[in-house]
């Protein structure tokens, strides 16, 4: 009886298990805390939506806050890993009013801070065979079903936020200074421009050499 009941235990913690790996990390309930503009701190399970700039809380009901009324928030991803911090900064998204909007900061330094906003786009790929594939967000695409998390990056320096165009030679304009330490680290370690964990990678070691 009891191996009954755990072999039944075992195969809906499996079932909820895969179900998460088949979602998006903004599509998942993370435990968290909130902190807001007004100095309180709320924790629970969070739901975060960055093309609408929310941060959802589940309690008793379901409570939404804006990037107006939030400094920052913070998860732990546990599908995919690590805690993960998100601020609310001030910027032109969409025009030339700033605004409130929530960026994900994958590393920071005492000169550079390299942020991110994810959002989730069609994959022609993934179309083909509608079979559901995923990898850690940090070091490769994740692709559900036709869809694929993709990354646009920014880097906060100088107090302000600069979008990157994922150009090789716009990384270097990015961080200035140490073009030949930068190039050879990346060729030692076989680290792409364009990809979240290598730029996490780089950034920081940019930071290292401005020490």
């Amino acid at each position: 009886m009891k191996k009954a009941i755990f072999s039944i235990l075992f195969v809906i913690f499996a079932f909820y298990t895969v179900e998460a790996q088949n979602q998006f990390p903004s599509q998942i309930w993370h435990k968290g805390n909130i902190f807001l503009t007004d100095g309180q701190t709320i924790s629970g399970l969070l739901k975060y939506d960055l093309e609408n700039n929310v941060v959802q809380l589940q309690n008793e009901t379901i409570i939404t806050f804006t990037a107006s009324n939030v400094s920052n928030f913070e998860i732990f991803d546990e599908t995919y890993g690590g805690l993960r911090k998100f601020y609310s900064l001030p910027y032109a998204l969409n025009g030339d009013y700033e605004t409130p909007i929530f960026f994900e900061v994958l590393t920071q330094g005492d000169n550079i801070a390299l942020l991110c906003r994810e959002y989730i786009a069609t994959d022609n790929r993934g179309m083909n065979n509608w079979g559901p594939t995923t990898m850690n967000p940090f070091w490769g695409p994740t692709m559900v079903a036709g869809y694929r998390l993709a990354f646009n990056y920014y880097f906060f320096k100088n107090g302000g936020i600069e979008r990157y165009s994922l150009k090789k030679k716009d990384l270097f304009t990015m961080l200035p200074g140490h073009d030949e330490e930068i190039d050879l680290f990346m060729r030692k370690n076989r680290l792409e421009h364009d990809k979240r964990g290598d730029l996490l990678r780089i950034t920081a070691y940019y930071n290292d050499l401005q020490n």
